[in-house]
């Protein structure tokens, strides 16, 4: 199983990072399975400048570092984004990286032409923030649905968690590194043996 996990904070090491290592290296110690990591603010992304030719080809005409995420995309069989919260919604890294995904969108809805299609695959999103307003995840829970359904990947569910700022909040906090671990083994449970 390859697992491509796709970090949009740019702290490196910070609360949503430590928190999706918990939550993978159960995941990989339980069932097995390669994982990747990408750190979006190490690639070279350029937004989307709407200019319409996906729409055609169901292809980016923007050749950068997308081009090899999209193979990774197409080849993972288990996806999480992860992110930090920022003004109620994702990091403008991982959105970036996410807006860059509406040629697979054009394939999918205009050209008809699915993605990967596969029941097994499945997407999660794990978000970390620091405040504890209702409606604190709402946004990115939206986005993160709307990803995974241009690329044809069954969403799962999501890990939130609040009330986490500084480095290292999230890896001192044992009621959420065991919310992460729980959240883990619901995970496995869709890969039975």
């Amino acid at each position: 199983m390859k697992i491509l996990v796709l970090l949009g904070s740019p702290r490196r090491k910070g609360n949503s990072e430590s928190a999706a290592v918990t939550v993978v290296d159960q995941i990989t110690a339980t069932i097995g399975g390669e994982a990747e990591y990408i750190r979006l603010t190490k690639e070279d992304i350029s937004p989307c400048i709407a200019c319409g030719g996906c729409e055609k080809t169901g292809e980016c005409i923007v050749k950068d570092g997308m081009v090899d995420l999209y193979e990774k995309i197409d080849g993972a069989d288990l996806l999480f984004l992860v992110s930090p919260t920022y003004f109620y919604g994702l990091s403008a890294q991982l959105k970036g990286f996410i807006d860059r995904i509406q040629c697979r969108w054009s394939r999918k809805y205009l050209l008809k032409t699915p993605f990967r299609k596969e029941d097994r695959r499945l997407g999660y999103l794990i978000c970390t923030a620091a405040t504890h307003g209702k409606k604190l995840f709402d946004g990115s829970i939206l986005v993160a649905k709307s990803f995974y359904d241009a690329i044809d990947v069954r969403y799962g569910g999501e890990l939130l968690i609040r009330g986490v700022d500084q480095r290292g909040e999230f890896s001192s906090n044992q009621e959420e590194i065991e919310k992460a671990q729980l959240f883990a083994r619901e995970i496995t449970s869709h890969f039975p043996d």
